[in-house]
């Protein structure tokens, strides 16, 4: 299987469910402190490809949350700038195997790549905290405390 290089927030329960997903399914990870690396525009680029720079960032991030930042206006310079200045507007995890790096945990393309192993529970790359206020809402869940995501 894969190695694979795994930027997470330390904590975060998506980042979680994201390696133990990619540990079943064969992979070995190098998990690293998206937070902490010591990033560079031309270190950060790569993991965003063609995709629009609003898929760069980080939906959870409190400054895209309150519309501080207009994720529809920012340039893929401002972007880069701003998440190295601040980390947490990283769309996560950051993965790279090989040559190829992502942004995001989209699944079938993943699946597609490197290949994971078929779950019962989808896996992606929504907040966990944010599912599950959905699923308090529509009474689906209990009202326990739940990880806090950003």
């Amino acid at each position: 299987m894969a190695d694979v290089i795994f930027y997470e927030k330390p904590g975060c329960a998506g980042n979680a469910r994201q390696k133990a997903l990619l540990l079943a399914s064969g992979h070995a990870l190098d998990v690293r402190n998206l937070l902490t690396e010591p990033w560079s525009v031309s270190s950060l680029r790569p993991y965003f490809g063609e995709t629009a720079v609003r898929e760069w960032f980080n939906p959870a991030a409190p400054r895209v949350k309150s519309g501080e930042i207009d994720i529809d206006k920012v340039t893929p310079q401002a972007a880069l700038v701003m998440m190295i200045l601040d980390p947490i507007l990283i769309r996560r995890p950051l993965i790279k195997v090989g040559g190829r790096c992502e942004a995001g945990f989209d699944p079938e393309r993943i699946g597609a790549w490197i290949g994971l192993s078929p779950t019962d529970k989808p896996v992606g790359d929504a907040c966990v905290r944010t599912e599950s206020a959905a699923r308090r809402a529509d009474g689906g869940a209990n009202n326990a405390a739940e990880p806090i995501c950003e």
